[in-house]
């Protein structure tokens, strides 16, 4: 097996999410792959337009939603703006999934508290998604997210029918100066929107996904609420290239981000150098 050979996929839709973000949702063209292929939250892939290159995204679309998968990105470069011009129809080059996944079985009878920022929202909505088609499995659901501005929400749509789920708490914010006048969420940065939301600790596990400022000041605040490491997962695939160690990009210390992660707990990023 070439481990450098994509499968084929082909466009099925496309989202424009914001003014520079796209969702692209893929079928496999070949019968037999779209049968047998399977992932876990949290695992990421390769996508490559031919002739421009590849990218690494997580699979945004969760695994109990198979066979169709989705992927997210913003145009920032020479391959997402041409994964961007695709249309419906298209084929698009697919090679995954890679690295770890959020271990989801493990939070069985826990509650889950889910905290993103900007395009961070897509791999805690796979993670978001695949518990909610097991809902019942999970204790409470909270949802923090937050963005710069109204503009610049991403998954529109699903914070939509997630507000409308009487078995989910959904706290949506924007940056202050970022909100409409017919805004009705909360405007702050995510960590003090977090803290004053104040989702209980007890029993639960903490998914932390967003720009690396957004990071760093709110596991502090999720410390304050009584979340141990242990309790606090994120992921680090924005360090990733190839996917498979060989170009030693995410490589931090003596951990390969593609390989070791791309899902690490808080106790595990502390291990990790400073130039994390």
């Amino acid at each position: 097996m070439n481990l450098y050979q994509p499968h084929l996929m082909r466009v099925t839709e496309r989202i424009a999410e914001t003014s520079d973000t796209v969702t692209l949702r893929l079928a496999f063209q070949d019968p037999s792959v779209a049968e047998s292929f399977a992932f876990q939250a949290g695992q990421f892939a390769e996508y490559s337009v031919f002739g421009e290159g590849e990218c690494t995204f997580c699979i945004a679309s969760a695994p109990t939603r198979l066979p169709l998968i989705e992927c997210s990105f913003k145009t920032v470069g020479k391959v997402t703006k041409a994964l961007s011009r695709l249309d419906v129809g298209d084929t698009v080059g697919f090679r995954g999934p890679y690295g770890n996944h959020f271990p989801v079985d493990d939070w069985k009878g826990k509650n889950l508290v889910f905290i993103a920022g900007g395009i961070g929202l897509a791999p805690v909505r796979c993670v978001i998604d695949n518990c909610l088609d097991r809902r019942d499995e999970f204790g409470d659901v909270t949802i923090v997210y937050g963005a710069r501005s109204v503009g610049d929400l991403v998954y529109v749509r699903e914070l939509e029918a997630w507000a409308a789920r009487a078995d989910v708490r959904l706290v949506k914010t924007v940056d202050p100066g970022g909100e409409t006048q017919d805004w009705d969420g909360e405007v702050g940065f995510v960590p003090t929107v977090l803290s004053d939301a104040a989702p209980g600790s007890d029993n639960a596990v903490a998914v932390v996904c967003g720009p690396p400022i957004m990071i760093k000041f709110t596991v502090p605040v999720l410390d304050t609420l009584g979340f141990s490491p242990d309790q606090v997962f994120t992921t680090l695939e924005n360090r990733m290239k190839c996917g498979l160690g060989k170009c030693g990009r995410c490589n931090i210390g003596r951990v390969y981000v593609c390989k070791d992660g791309p899902v690490f707990t808080a106790t595990a990023l502390a291990e990790l150098p400073p130039d994390m």
